[in-house]
Parts: structure tokens; sequence; C-alpha cells
């Protein structure tokens, strides 16, 4: 993870749990159960949060497309596998960038392995970001059916 990005997860993280003195180590997830999830997660993309040896909740930093570049996100799970953060870390484009707002990503905090969810029903959409609102929503959705599948198989 480049060092610029690194600084904000580490940042979101300290905020959102609370925590100063915390270990990111790399969730190793084998090849039978890469081949069982419903979406690919590249290597050094989910990570455990550590402090004192016990999980106090997990990362998982990727990229998503936007209308003409892609947007660096953050999902912070808590240690029932619950979101407890969605943060946009690094966005590129000119047009879109409210889909960073705090009170719009709201929306995907509590959600859990079980849910899916809808653009525009489920997540309010915004006017001049719909390419990325949507983007962000089907990212999130692809993560928590993951999210399910690495539970059920005991990775997480």
């Amino acid at each position: 993870m480049p060092d610029k990005l690194k600084k904000k997860v580490n940042k979101e993280i300290t905020k959102t749990f609370e925590v100063e003195d915390f270990q990111l180590k790399l969730v190793i997830i084998n090849d039978s159960i890469k081949n069982k999830l419903a979406y690919k997660i590249e290597k050094n993309h989910l990570f455990k949060i550590e402090k004192e040896s016990k999980i106090v909740g997990y990362a998982f930093v990727d990229k998503a497309p936007s209308k003409t570049d892609e947007f660096d996100y953050l999902i912070l799970l808590d240690k029932n596998l619950i979101i407890a953060k969605a943060k946009v870390l690094i966005y590129r484009e000119d047009y879109g960038g409210e889909i960073g707002s705090r009170r719009w990503l709201k929306q995907f905090i509590g959600k859990k392995s079980s849910d899916e969810l809808k653009y525009e029903k489920d997540i309010i959409a915004i006017s001049g970001a719909t390419i990325s609102a949507n983007s962000m929503t089907v990212a999130i959705n692809h993560f928590l059916q993951n999210l399910n599948i690495l539970h059920t198989n005991n990775v997480l």
C-alpha cells in the first residue's frame, strides 16, 4: 500500500476504533477459497486490525471506477463483521466528489454480509455523481458478498 494511502487508512482506523497502537495484518486467502469468491480480491487489500494480539476489526482497501478514472476507498468492519465506516480516500475526478461526504457514506454503516444494497432504493442517489455513487454501491455489495464467503469458510 502506498504511504499516502496507508497514512489515511491508519488515521481512519484510529478515529473509528479509538485505538492508537495497532497492527495491520494481511489476511491470507488461500487459492481454494479465492476461487469461491464472487469477486476477486487483490493481494494486500484485506487486513486484520489487531491491538495487543486481539482483533479490533478489519480493513479493506480497494479502487472503484468513476467516470474517467477510479477512486480509492476504505471499508472498516468491526470484529462482528459489520461495516463501521466507509470512506473515499482519494478521488481523482473534477465532478462527483460528493460521494466522499460523510453524510452520504453513513448509509453503509451497520451493513453486514447478508445485506444487498440497491442504488436509488437503499442508497440515495447523488445528482452529478451518478456513476461514482453507483460504483461505490456496487463495490460495497461485492465486498459484502465476498465477506459472506470468507466468513463461511472461516477466513474471518
